[in-house]
């Protein structure tokens, strides 16, 4: 059989050659879910960190600008980076309730009896009832 890209293979002058290529399922491992957590928490607490400690860095220097320059536009961009790093802080402490919230998602159980009984009668009924009940307990 002769081979498909050849006239290109000569006008280029290389050589190919077919690979065969083994199609097999790779391996797969399991995970363990609840270190998988820990670490995603550990790696975005560091970032988040990281993002407001830069954010105050960055703060400091514009309000020096905007110190010096008196310029409105250095006193908006230091709003806007204050509120920035306002919100990383809060997206820190949604951080920690969100891995409460996976923590907490264990399936818990419950041993929760509740057992509804009703009586449709007369009081005379329900009295005949229970003296028989007790009664019946006694012996």
């Amino acid at each position: 059989m002769e081979d498909s890209f050849e006239k290109i293979s000569q006008s280029l002058n290389v050589e190919t050659e077919i690979v065969s290529v083994d199609r097999e399922k790779p391996q797969l491992t399991k995970v363990e879910e609840k270190n998988d957590i820990k670490k995603d928490y550990e790696y975005t607490r560091a970032n988040l960190y990281s993002l407001i400690e830069k954010g105050q860095e960055a703060i400091n220097g514009i309000m020096e600008l905007a110190g010096e320059g008196g310029s409105p536009r250095a006193y908006e961009v230091a709003g806007q980076l204050i509120k920035s790093v306002a919100d990383t802080t809060d997206k820190l402490i949604d951080l920690q309730k969100k891995l409460k919230d996976v923590e907490e998602d264990i399936p818990k159980t419950t041993n929760n009896v509740t057992n509804n009984a009703l009586f449709v009668g007369s009081t005379a009924e329900l009295s005949k009832l229970l003296k028989q009940g007790f009664l019946n307990n006694k012996e």
